[in-house]
C-alpha cells in the first residue's frame, strides 16, 4: 500500500521540482538580462563587471532621458494651455484673440 502512494506522488513530485528550478533559471535570466544584481548563496549581491559597451550604453540611455523628460515638460505645458482654452468660457477667449489681433499702441 505504501509503495502505491509513493508511486503516485513521484511524477508529481518531479514535476515540481522541475517547476521550481525552471523558475530559478527564468528569474535568473530575466535578472541578467535587465541588469539586476545577482546574489551568491549567502545572499549579498554579485556584480557584473561593466565593460566600456556597457558604459557608454548607460551614458546614452541617460541623455535620451533626460531629452524625453524635457520634450514630457513641454507637452505638459502645451496640455495646460489647451485645458484651459477647452474649460475657459467662449467669450473669454474670442475677448482674446481679438485682443491679439489689434495693433498694440
Amino acid at each position: 500500500m505504501n509503495l502505491d502512494i509513493v508511486n503516485a506522488f513521484a511524477p508529481v513530485a518531479a514535476i515540481v521540482g522541475l517547476a521550481g528550478v525552471a523558475g530559478w533559471v527564468y528569474t535568473t535570466w530575466l535578472r541578467v538580462k535587465n541588469g539586476y544584481p545577482l546574489e551568491n548563496s549567502w545572499g549579498k549581491a554579485v556584480y557584473p563587471r561593466t565593460s566600456d559597451e556597457a558604459m557608454e550604453r548607460i551614458k546614452l540611455i541617460s541623455q535620451e532621458n533626460a531629452q524625453l523628460r524635457a520634450e514630457l515638460g513641454s507637452v505638459k505645458d502645451r496640455l495646460a494651455v489647451v485645458e484651459r482654452i477647452v474649460t475657459d468660457e467662449s467669450h473669454r477667449v474670442a475677448a482674446e484673440i481679438e485682443a491679439l489681433r489689434r495693433p498694440a499702441n
